[in-house]
């Protein structure tokens, strides 16, 4: 059996002499099924792969088109480096020489060789990005923000666009990182003194730790995490909290490896000089660090969360966003506040949604005159209440006889309403309808009367 094989060997190893060139019959015939492989590749990859993708309703025909286009280029790319690679014609057609300086500050000569492959392994990287982008930012991103957010509108445009641009920023910055490795291009400046080494290379590792990060949220707060608020029924609010906690650990990390692993920075010397510039810095901006930790603070309670109705420094309106130093706040005009997180912890601040039924119980006064029935005030005032969308049936509506006033009989009507916002508007509506109501029923809404006396003086004449 050693013996056939040894027959084999010596059978394939024999070849003819070209020039400098020595060809095989071994290189002839693993050519031939690398060529037979990139066919058969391809062939699996457009007839089967493309054909499932397009069953499945995820990629149209424009899509793939492109596809195949990229496959194809991809595969003979592929092909052509290996029989170049069998065939031992990768020759070097020019070297680069120059010298750069590493981290020890010596001097490294460095040869940068230009071979046939150095033009096609680069289209392969970026035809594998192009790829990559078309499949998951176009096809299977359209695919999620269709089926799990349901028809278009402008916020799914807006989030399936940045997702799609996060994407491709990621990818083609992984496929120059690849190209610049492979062709031994990693240029940039000297390394510094206390640390950090700026490359082009690791510069784009650097925004690709920050890609990643970027990516591993949007995986976890739109895919697995969406599906377990859904399964626990978790209110909007906690989903913010959770979601923005996840999103400053993240890249706080990727920070933290950015200048560590990528970019070389010594982390020690960097919190070492920070220690001591926090210090001043603290003394100056006493107002903004306590911003900043009434924003944590408020994440961790929650005694605020994003859809609340506040009421903070005089203002009433909707929580929007909760930052990691100010909030902002959607009053009744349409206008957004921007408001320190400080305020939220340090002054008094009525949170009319706080409760789990969230429901309030507002007033209106109303006076009445002197002599006037007071249990046809009572059942006026309770129907006005009954008869408004807004006031809520239960818990029921109730009037309160106030005081004795000086010129009126004074009543308070009471009831609950989910309508925080617009509730100006709704005791607008019950006054018109009050006012309306005790005209039809001939009671009078008094004005207070002052009676004015005034002493008379006479002069005697003699």
């Amino acid at each position: 059996m050693l013996e056939w094989f040894s027959q084999i060997g010596d059978l394939l190893d024999y070849g003819w002499d070209i020039g400098e060139w020595y060809l095989t019959r071994r290189m002839i015939l693993f050519s031939g099924l690398i060529i037979l492989g990139g066919f058969i590749l391809r062939r699996f990859i457009v007839g089967n792969l493309l054909s499932f993708i397009r069953n499945k309703g995820t990629i149209e025909e424009r899509d793939k088109s492109k596809l195949q286009r990229i496959i194809n280029i991809i595969v003979f790319a592929a092909t052509f480096i290996g029989v170049l690679k069998v065939l031992g014609l990768d020759y070097t057609i020019h070297e680069f020489y120059f010298t750069q300086t590493d981290t020890d500050q010596n001097e490294i000569e460095r040869i940068i060789p230009l071979r046939i492959t150095s033009f096609f392994l680069p289209i392969i990287i970026f035809k594998l990005a192009q790829l990559i982008d078309l499949i998951f930012g176009n096809i299977l991103l359209d695919r999620y923000y269709n089926s799990q957010l349901g028809s278009e509108t402008q916020g799914n445009n807006e989030a399936k666009s940045k997702a799609n641009k996060t994407i491709q920023y990621l990818v083609y910055a992984i496929a120059i990182v690849t190209t610049l490795k492979y062709l031994k291009l990693d240029v940039g400046l000297d390394p510094l003194k206390d640390g950090g080494h700026f490359t082009l290379t690791n510069t784009l590792e650097a925004i690709t730790t920050l890609l990643i990060a970027w990516l591993i949220i949007w995986v976890m707060t739109n895919i697995i995490l969406q599906s377990y608020y859904k399964r626990k029924n978790v209110d909007v609010g906690n989903q913010y909290a959770f979601n923005q906690l996840l999103k400053y650990v993240v890249y706080v990390i990727a920070m933290l490896i950015a200048l560590q692993n990528n970019l070389h920075f010594n982390l020690n010397i960097l919190l070492g000089g920070a220690a001591a510039l926090l210090v001043g810095i603290g003394l100056g901006l006493q107002q903004t660090f306590n911003d900043l930790i009434s924003g944590i603070i408020l994440l961790f309670e929650r005694t605020i969360e994003v859809g609340d109705v506040v009421e903070v420094g005089g203002l009433v309106g909707t929580v929007t966003r909760i930052g990691i130093r100010t909030s902002v706040v959607l009053i009744r005009d349409n206008t957004s506040v921007v408001v320190p997180n400080s305020k939220f912890i340090t002054d008094n601040v009525v949170n009319w949604s706080h409760n789990d039924e969230k429901k309030v119980r507002f007033q209106i006064a109303v006076g009445v005159a002197y002599g006037s029935d007071t249990e046809l005030v009572k059942k006026t005032l309770l129907k006005v209440a009954d008869e408004n969308p807004d006031v809520l049936q239960r818990p029921a509506s109730f009037v309160r006889f106030v005081d004795f006033a000086d010129s009126s009989l004074n009543f308070e009507l009471h009831f609950w309403s989910r309508n925080f916002i617009r509730i100006e508007d709704v005791k607008s509506d019950l006054r018109f309808q009050i006012d309306a109501d005790f005209r039809k029923n001939g009671i009078e809404i008094p004005f207070p009367q002052r009676v004015v006396w005034s002493a008379g003086h006479t002069n005697d004449a003699d």
